[in-house]
């Protein structure tokens, strides 16, 4: 017998869906485990997870955007991100990186380079800080400001 739709009604006989799903889970986790290297990964970037987190975007990379100089050599590296009224512009070098926030405003800034973050950094009164270490690797930047937690994207220094 045929319901409106076409479709034979439910029956105890169907397999029951929460059963597949737990014998497709059990399958994949014998047939292809998930790599112990990658689960830590995943645990350390949870990790770093902060909700209320504004997301600071990546809106110029000299590396992408800028025109090269011609014999010009260990030229810094230029970034700026954005979100919502705050503008942090960044620059790198060999010898470490320094920045400013905008508008000037004091903060606290973390250097992300894993699940533990770098040593803190303050803002002067103009907004800029530095640090002598250069992230090495991916890294991104923590802001923590009177209006909240801004975090920007990730990037291979």
């Amino acid at each position: 017998m045929s319901n409106v739709n076409g479709e034979e009604p439910f029956d105890g006989d169907e397999l029951d869906l929460d059963l597949l799903e737990a014998e497709l889970r059990q399958a994949a986790a014998i047939l292809d485990p998930v790599p112990a290297e990658l689960r830590q990964i995943a645990v350390e970037a949870f990790a770093l997870h902060d909700l209320d987190a504004r997301i600071a975007e990546l809106t110029f990379d000299s590396v992408i955007d800028a025109i090269p100089v011609r014999g010009a050599v260990d030229v810094p590296r230029m970034l700026t991100f954005h979100a919502g009224e705050v503008t942090v512009d960044v620059e790198l070098t060999a010898q470490g990186l320094m920045g400013q926030v905008l508008p000037p405003q004091t903060a606290r800034i973390e250097v992300l380079r894993g699940p533990q973050a770098g040593s803190p950094l303050s803002t002067d009164d103009m907004g800029r800080f530095t640090s002598a270490e250069p992230p090495v690797g991916p890294f991104a930047l923590r802001l923590r400001t009177g209006e909240g937690v801004v975090v920007t994207d990730w990037l291979t220094a």
